[in-house]
């Protein structure tokens, strides 16, 4: 839970709100919450190694959902078991409908990314 407190206060710190559904959300319950709260952006992050097996399974359902098709949809931290930096990973990632693949040392990345989106507001 650690590693989405810091994602939350990094992202609220850099003008935006957040709804934070916390561990291991349910792939319909996040679509759907994403969907009712009129995302902005969508956020995943994994530190078990597993991002690049759930996210695979995650974007299409994102991209399927016709409110969230357009939505910036982006994945970060240990994606894989095998470290970072695991580019047949990240296609898979991009391939699946994610629009950045941030690996768990590109904090500073992730914060530019940020600073270029405009202030969101979800409810």
């Amino acid at each position: 839970m650690w590693n989405l407190v810091f994602l939350q206060l990094l992202v609220e710190e850099m003008g935006h709100r957040v709804l934070n559904l916390g561990a291991c959300v349910p792939e319909a319950l996040l679509v759907r919450e994403c969907r009712d709260a009129r995302a902005d952006l969508i956020v995943v992050s994994s530190v078990n190694g597993h991002g690049v097996n759930d996210g695979v399974r995650l974007a299409p359902l994102v991209r399927d959902c016709p409110e969230l098709a357009r939505t910036p949809l982006v994945i970060g931290g240990k994606l894989g078991v095998d470290g970072t930096g695991n580019g047949t990973g990240r296609a898979a990632l991009e391939r699946a409908g994610f629009d950045r693949v941030f690996d768990e040392a590109d904090v500073p990345a992730f914060r530019d990314y940020l600073a270029a989106l405009p202030a969101m507001a979800m409810s």
